[in-house]
């Protein structure tokens, strides 16, 4: 699943397809596909309206706290993340069996750490700034789906930007407006309300054909277990080949 912001959808649509994502369908600020572990790396490297690519691994139904609890410990966390490595979940809710997001969140937490001390005595920390795996509790009616956020910081953090001015332009609401715009790369772009130069900076990227996040050097899916590093480095480097230097 990829989020934006809404209107955005069909634009990250058409982005998805042309990664070589099937089952491609829009929702309400999000868009669902499906893909290899190759078509995750691209989306998020290459996607330039996308916030975040979440990857659903767990569903199961639950009406209270206990379920949820239960059906949370159940799960054989050692599969996605050491011991020693740190955690953030959040949550979304669109029920009447929930009332309190971060209460969920919570309970998640404590599911996965209570596993772990009970498997080998020792637990993975909480780490709400900078966590190795950050989860996404979804819960709509009875229905939970805990997603792996494989991004990591949304990806309007290009990690181009060292300085901003205030309230910046958010980089992927810049790309999406140029998209919209209907510009062709190739005439002169003016942008007479520059501030922190938004615009001006994903229009050279987007002629340039660079991938916006290029200058990321972190993403959520390289701590995962399954992490292939040879071929993200061929991903990487085949993108960074087809960058217009003529530009």
């Amino acid at each position: 699943v990829a989020t934006t912001q809404q209107y955005l959808e069909p634009v990250l649509v058409n982005e998805l397809l042309n990664l070589g994502a099937t089952d491609v369908e829009k929702h309400n600020r999000a868009v669902s596909f499906t893909g290899d572990l190759s078509v995750m790396y691209r989306a998020n490297l290459c996607t330039r309206t996308a916030l975040k690519i979440l990857v659903p691994f767990i569903k199961f139904k639950a009406r209270n706290d206990r379920d949820l609890y239960e059906e949370i410990r159940r799960i054989s966390w050692e599969d996605y993340l050491d011991v020693d490595g740190t955690l953030a979940v959040h949550t979304s809710l669109s029920t009447d069996y929930f009332n309190h997001s971060q209460f969920v969140s919570q309970k998640t937490k404590d599911a996965i750490v209570d596993q772990f001390n009970k498997n080998i005595g020792k637990r993975p920390s909480v780490d709400r700034e900078s966590p190795d795996h950050r989860f996404l509790v979804r819960i709509t009616h009875d229905q939970v789906n805990l997603l792996w956020n494989t991004s990591g910081d949304p990806l309007f953090k290009r990690g181009y930007r060292t300085i901003t001015g205030v309230a910046p332009l958010n980089e992927v609401l810049a790309a999406g407006i140029l998209k919209f715009s209907g510009w062709d790369m190739k005439r002169p772009i003016l942008d007479p309300m520059c501030g922190s130069g938004t615009f001006l900076c994903e229009a050279l990227m987007m002629a340039k054909n660079m991938p916006p996040t290029i200058k990321r050097i972190a993403f959520g899916f390289m701590n995962h277990k399954n992490y292939d590093h040879k071929l993200w480095t061929k991903l990487r480097n085949e993108a960074i080949n087809n960058i217009n230097d003529n530009i």
